[in-house]
C-alpha cells in the first residue's frame, strides 16, 4: 500500500529540518567551545593561575550593573547580555532534533546541565572562571532560545493551516 503524497512530504521536510538543526546545532557547539575557551578576545589566557569562582548568586551580575561606567558598556553587554544570548541556540536548536527536548523544562534543565558542565571545565582548566550568575544567564538564554523556537513553530503552523484553508 503506498503512502500518501502529503504523508511522505511532511516525513521528507522533517528529515531536512532535523538535518540542518543538526549541522546547525554541531556549529554552535564549535563556535561556543571556541569563544568560552580559546578566544583571546574574551580574556582567555594561559598563565598559571589561581582558580576563580563566585557561588553568590547575583553578585557578579550587579557588580556589572553597579560598575557599568567605570567598566564600559561592551564589557556589561559582552557579559550579561552575552551569557544570555549564548544559550539562546542551545534552546532554539536543541527541539528541532529531538522531540524529547520539546518540553520548556527539560530544555531549561538541560541548559543549566550543559552550562554546569561549562563553567566546571572553565574551574578545572583554569581558563575563565565558575561563576553561578553565569548559570542563571546562561539557563535564561536556553529558557528564551525555547520560547523563540515555540514562537517560531507556532508562526509557520498557522501559516500552513492559513494556506490550506485556501486550498479548500
Amino acid at each position: 500500500k503506498e503512502k500518501p503524497r502529503t504523508a511522505l512530504m511532511k516525513k521528507t521536510t522533517a528529515r531536512r529540518i532535523r538535518a540542518a538543526g543538526g549541522v546547525l546545532f554541531a556549529g554552535y557547539l564549535l563556535l561556543l567551545i571556541y569563544f568560552l575557551f580559546f578566544a583571546e578576545i574574551m580574556g582567555r589566557t594561559y598563565i598559571d593561575r589561581d582558580y576563580h569562582y563566585n557561588l553568590t548568586p547575583f553578585r557578579e551580575i550587579r557588580r556589572f550593573i553597579v560598575y557599568r561606567r567605570t567598566l564600559g558598556w561592551f564589557a556589561v553587554l559582552s557579559n550579561l547580555l552575552g551569557n544570555v544570548l549564548a544559550f539562546v541556540p542551545f534552546g532554539m536548536i536543541l527541539p528541532m532534533l529531538t522531540p524529547k527536548c520539546r518540553n520548556f523544562f527539560h530544555i531549561v534543565l538541560l541548559g543549566f546541565d550543559f552550562s554546569l558542565f561549562v563553567e566546571t571545565i572553565q574551574l578545572i582548566s583554569k581558563v575563565g572562571s565558575f561563576d553561578v550568575d553565569d548559570l542563571i544567564l546562561n539557563t535564561l538564554g536556553a529558557a528564551l532560545g525555547y520560547l523563540a523556537y515555540r514562537l517560531i513553530r507556532r508562526y509557520f503552523r498557522r501559516k500552513h493551516d492559513d494556506r490550506k484553508e485556501k486550498t479548500l
